[in-house]
């Protein structure tokens, strides 16, 4: 029988292989099983953090030693073909904004097809479209072409991060009912972590590849596609689902209570958010948390050095007084500072999301605004009274409840506006953050450029961006205590949740759908210790080799 909605909707008597119905669990299945397989796509995605490893080296791909620059008055477009001349940092700096722009632009426009598709096809689909990126920039590289890489890494990559990184919302959620902020945290976690691993193992790469006519970066684009590849696929087969309605035996759902009101019963259509109130005050607590954040995170380096100078090295001298092997050295425990403030990202996104579990999301935010105003305000104390333990130790919070924030918030969105939809919701909510990638750092970097313009000393140009940033805070801080449980009249009725079902190809049970995906699903121990290995050996390696950077801070 025929769907008035169209073929696409019809439901296939015998699901093809990366159909969603192929990856309802069976009987006995570990739900421990699908957090690695989140992992190992937020692993290999979250290498688009740490893609300025690749920059130095790709600005002096044609002049080898020493850069062959462009003509000063060569314009942008020009550049993005030109084969005689090596491109500008700036101009390869390009590509973080098509990641993160087309990140949540992709996560928007294809959030609903991903409720329907499953997490598995959606993370096929996103390893094709991050390693073939990857394959396409390493061509670009090979023929010196700027505008292949922003094709490939920057926009078919981006649409690749996009939809790797909501892929498992949805599914942990489900799995993991009575611990939401939890599950999200641990794979939102591999996001932050992929540079960790990516950064070093590319440096590596490059030493190993490079000779006196190249650089490396096309032999490691390529190795890393490759690897990449393989651990996003076992990621993406490694996707189950739970039967519809399924629940972890020994809980019970909490009743709807005055002390919950803010977990909904309901489920709203994703069709529905933008006209939610909800929805923009949630966008701007995450807008708020991110650009606060993420504006500090690229200047963590020069802050440290411009506030404390030769005081890092034990050199009484100010910043612009140092020498030139000084300032080599002041910058490597910057690195080391950089490093620290990586681990707090990472840990925070697991810590935090997991406290959300007791105190609520929230609360959680009210966390997050509160002492992180408190702790932004406390900067230019600290600066002025030259306390680097403080210093240090106000920013390593801070960076923690900016990945609190990322990792928190599917879980707030499957609090007010229930499960059915909740990774299309997630993917809409993103906006924020390719608005907050604008935002935060446009606010301190110009911020920073006026200050330095009237004169002030270098010491302090940033006091006035952290009292900019406090206002973000308390802008955010409003929109959160506004938050209120969604009216039931945005809720679907039973027959359109059933309909949402029906075109999701939701199960009561594996069986349902015949051939290739009944009876039971046993999960061996030794296969949930296996699984859990293959992510945590890499996250376990990039976390040594961060610690190897942070020992230069407290040197």
């Amino acid at each position: 029988m025929t769907s008035h909605a169209g073929v696409l909707d019809q439901v296939p008597a015998e699901p093809g292989f990366l159909s969603k119905e192929r990856i309802i669990a069976g009987p006995g299945f570990n739900r421990w099983l699908v957090p690695p397989a989140a992992l190992a796509i937020h692993l290999c995605i979250g290498m688009a953090y740490g893609f300025s490893v690749f920059w130095l080296p790709l600005s002096k791909a044609v002049g080898m030693g020493a850069a062959q620059a462009c003509a000063k008055d060569m314009s942008l477009w020009a550049e993005l073909f030109t084969t005689t001349c090596d491109w500008r940092i700036s101009s390869l700096g390009w590509m973080y904004t098509l990641f993160f722009v087309l990140l949540g632009s992709s996560a928007a426009l294809w959030g609903g097809w991903l409720e329907r598709a499953g997490p598995r096809k959606a993370g096929v689909v996103s390893a094709v479209c991050w390693c073939g990126g990857l394959l396409i920039s390493a061509l670009g590289v090979y023929t010196h072409q700027l505008w292949m890489l922003w094709v490939g890494s920057g926009v078919i990559g981006g649409i690749g991060l996009g939809l790797g990184y909501i892929s498992p919302v949805s599914t942990l959620i489900k799995w993991f009912p009575d611990r939401r902020g939890m599950a999200t945290g641990m794979a939102i976690m591999g996001f932050g972590g992929g540079a960790m691993i990516g950064s070093p193992l590319a440096a590596e790469l490059m030493k190993i590849f490079s000779t006196p006519t190249s650089v490396g970066v096309v032999e490691t684009f390529v190795i890393m596609a490759i690897g990449y590849f393989v651990f996003m696929m076992a990621g993406a087969l490694g996707y189950r689902v739970p039967p519809s309605g399924w629940k972890p035996a020994g809980w019970t759902p909490p009743a709807a209570q005055a002390s919950n009101a803010m977990i909904t019963q309901g489920h709203v259509h994703v069709k529905k958010v933008w006209g939610i109130p909800q929805f923009w005050l949630v966008w701007m607590v995450l807008c708020m948390n991110v650009s606060a954040g993420i504006g500090v995170i690229g200047m963590a380096s020069p802050m440290l050095q411009e506030v404390f100078g030769g005081s890092l090295i034990g050199v009484d001298a100010k910043y612009g007084d140092l020498t030139a092997a000084q300032l080599t050295a002041i910058a490597g425990v910057a690195a080391g500072f950089t490093a620290l403030l990586s681990l707090f990202n990472i840990g925070g996104r697991f810590v935090w999301a997991s406290l959300s579990d007791k105190l609520g999301r929230k609360l959680t935010y009210v966390v997050f605004f509160v002492l992180g105003g408190v702790l932004y305000a406390s900067i230019p104390a600290s600066s002025a009274a030259g306390s680097m333990l403080l210093f240090v130790a106000a920013f390593c919070v801070i960076l923690s409840m900016y990945g609190g924030g990322f990792a928190t918030v599917p879980a707030y969105l499957a609090d007010l506006f229930g499960t059915q939809m909740v990774g299309a919701i997630h993917g809409r909510l993103l906006t924020a953050w390719a608005t907050a990638g604008i935002l935060g750092p446009v606010v301190v970097n110009y911020m920073r450029d006026y200050q330095l313009g009237l004169g002030i000393p270098r010491e302090q140009v940033y006091n006035q961006t952290m009292y900019i940033l406090v206002g973000m805070l308390v802008l955010g801080l409003i929109c959160n205590l506004l938050v209120r449980p969604v009216n039931a009249k945005y809720f679907m009725t039973a027959s359109e949740l059933a309909e949402e079902k029906r075109l999701a190809h939701d199960r009561a049970a594996a069986s349902d759908v015949g051939q290739g995906s009944g009876g039971a699903d046993r999960t061996s121990p030794v296969m949930v210790w296996l699984a859990w290995a293959a992510v945590g050996i890499p996250l376990a390696w990039g976390v040594y080799r961060t610690l190897l950077s942070v020992t230069k801070f407290f040197a």
